[in-house]
């Protein structure tokens, strides 16, 4: 497992080998929605802060651990990786849908 660090925070982790933990933390993709979502009110990440993805802890891999990611929906078919924030995060988007 790995870990997608803001400034050193640990923000997001990963059940994807190392290859694919980089390619999605770090893609364009993610970078963005980090830059929309949000955690205290603020940005997750500002565009400049550093970005790192380092081998997850072994609190940050218990946490991962004990969610709940409704694996028992349908096991037929093969998911990909889940990512899993370890801050409390919000979509000032969704907020404005309601």
């Amino acid at each position: 497992m790995f870990t997608l660090t803001i400034s050193d925070k640990p923000v997001a982790i990963t059940n994807a080998n190392e290859e694919e933990a980089r390619e999605l933390l770090m893609s364009d993709e993610f970078k963005e929605d980090l830059k929309i979502l949000e955690s205290e009110g603020a940005p997750l990440w500002d565009g400049f802060a550093g970005l790192n993805v380092r081998p997850a802890t072994d609190e940050e891999k218990a946490e991962f651990e004990e969610a709940d990611f409704d694996e028992d929906e349908d096991d037929d078919e093969e998911e990909g990786p889940y990512i899993m924030f370890l801050v409390d995060v919000t979509d000032p988007d969704e907020d404005d849908a309601g």
